[in-house]
């Protein structure tokens, strides 16, 4: 059986979280920034695995910075 943690958990994991407050704008500055940073790797790398890993993994941190503050505030 989940302890109360996990099931607390897995509400805030897969609940949705509608933006209040200054959420949407702080969402839309990591977007914004991150894309800046995705050119530059663009422009700055050879196409490669490597590339390809670099963006993906930029991708995620947004995605996880966003979901930081989702479901933490």
């Amino acid at each position: 059986m989940a302890s109360d943690d996990k099931r607390e958990q897995i509400e805030k994991a897969f609940t949705y979280h509608a933006p209040h407050g200054n959420q949407a704008e702080r969402y839309t500055k990591l977007r914004e920034n991150a894309k800046l940073f995705a050119h530059l790797i663009v422009e700055l790398t050879p196409a490669s695995r490597e590339q390809s890993l670099a963006l993906t993994n930029l991708e995620q941190s947004v995605m996880f910075a966003n979901a930081a503050i989702a479901r933490n505030e």
